[in-house]
């Protein structure tokens, strides 16, 4: 079993570079089935959703290289084969491969998708727009079938602004005959990204980065050169990161306008945020202040920082109320920073946080990504060494941590726990 060992309280400081953006490179790789001639994709995180992902269009018949950083997916020899169980689990976001196979063939097999449990994430609205376009989608087996003789545009109106439908209905409509409208879509920079390549690759698409998207269908995508946004959740990481046990640290390769309500919740504890072009600078904070949070889809606070977030605030003065109204089961780090003297409790989506707490190293469960990153915060803050276990959850969202947190002055190592011995990496 392989664990994070933390010992707690090394102040922070220096400059981290922040990794391409985690929720663009997952819809990135699968609109790449979509062109005829390689899509090489600059900046990717080396992240383990990455590299699933490179298996699953490997084993279609795509040819990928990918080496420092850098993708080149060649789709000409894919093939539409039933994508069963197996790395499909491996991440929610796999889910992209059906918008993408159906567009380019116009049937897909997908087994049902995995990653983190955060509650009902159902993938209805998806399965709404396919059908507006034209597909039957049946659930045969545990597997997704998706079968159309042809796609035509259509408008769709989504129920609630849900990133991942907004995404996997562009993919489906590019290649589709006829203009699809999407209403309600989602405003992430993500969607912008994605719509960026697309747009690069030779799809007509207005209005992204808006609640109205219009796609015009083209006869066919071709390959293109695209390089990914940075990640705006790890950049907050990072922020949340330097604002508790920082000494000045800046993040590097950032852009400022996407984390602007992260900033301003920071400000309002106490935190001077400065901002530069393609970077954030967090000097040393004297003094934390309680504030309450409510996560919102983007432009709002996203429930991506919710979890660090409330690790900071176990470090403020009074009792904050931080309410998710994403993922209403997205507060499993309060049990386990509970274990490390933290005063937090749940009530129904909402976490309530009294500090400051002076936080105790503890043996504890990384039980999603983002509650992952929480514990790494938590640890870092400990007195003592902190165990992290279940890590994987961790290296599917986050590039090089150990490295990148050793580089500004963390104590934080990897190890395979053996019954026979304790391996160091």
């Amino acid at each position: 079993m392989e664990v994070y060992k933390i010992k707690g309280g090394k102040r922070l400081q220096g400059t981290v570079k922040v990794s391409g953006a985690k929720n663009s490179a997952v819809a990135l790789i699968p609109a790449s089935i979509l062109a005829n001639t390689p899509v090489t994709i600059e900046g990717l995180p080396e992240i383990s959703d990455v590299l699933t992902l490179q298996s699953l269009l490997e084993d279609v018949g795509g040819i990928v290289t990918f080496e420092n950083g850098e993708m080149t997916i060649d789709p000409s020899n894919i093939v539409s084969m039933p994508m069963p169980n197996g790395n499909v689990k491996k991440l929610r976001a796999s889910y992209y491969l059906m918008g993408a196979m159906l567009g380019r063939f116009k049937n897909a097999v997908i087994g049902l998708p995995g990653g983190c449990h955060l509650g009902p994430r159902p993938i209805d609205q998806h399965i709404k727009g396919f059908e507006a376009l034209g597909a039957k989608v049946t659930n045969e087996h545990g597997a997704i079938y998706l079968r159309a003789k042809e796609l035509r545009g259509a408008k769709i109106y989504l129920d609630f602004a849900s990133v991942g439908a907004t995404i996997n209905i562009m993919l489906a409509a590019v290649l589709a005959k006829g203009t699809t409208t999407i209403e309600n879509a989602a405003k992430e920079p993500e969607i912008i990204d994605v719509a960026t390549l697309l747009s690069n690759m030779g799809a007509n698409i207005k209005g992204a980065g808006t609640n109205i998207i219009r796609i015009e269908g083209v006869e066919e995508l071709h390959g293109t050169r695209h390089t990914i946004i940075p990640d705006r959740i790890e950049a907050g990481t990072f922020m949340i990161m330097a604002a508790a046990v920082g000494d000045g640290v800046t993040i590097d390769n950032v852009i400022p306008f996407h984390v602007e309500t992260l900033t301003a919740k920071l400000r309002e504890m106490g935190v001077e945020v400065i901002e530069e072009d393609e970077r954030v600078i967090i000097p040393k904070a004297e003094a934390l202040h309680s504030v309450d949070v409510k996560t919102l889809v983007y432009p709002g606070f996203p429930t991506d920082l919710q979890q660090p977030f409330s690790v900071l605030l176990t470090q403020a003065t009074g009792t904050s109320v931080i309410t998710d109204t994403i993922y209403s089961a997205r507060f499993k780090q309060i049990d386990e920073i509970g274990r490390m003297n933290a005063t937090a409790r749940v009530e129904g989506q909402t976490g309530i946080i009294t500090g400051p707490s002076e936080l105790q190293a503890a043996s504890v469960r990384a039980t999603d990504l983002r509650a992952g990153a929480a514990l790494v915060l938590a640890g870092l803050l400990a007195d003592g060494e902190t165990e992290i276990r279940e890590i994987q959850h961790i290296e599917r969202g986050y590039s090089s941590l150990i490295k990148k947190l050793r580089g500004i002055g963390a104590d934080i190592r990897k190890e395979i726990i053996t019954e026979e011995a304790t391996v160091r990496e």
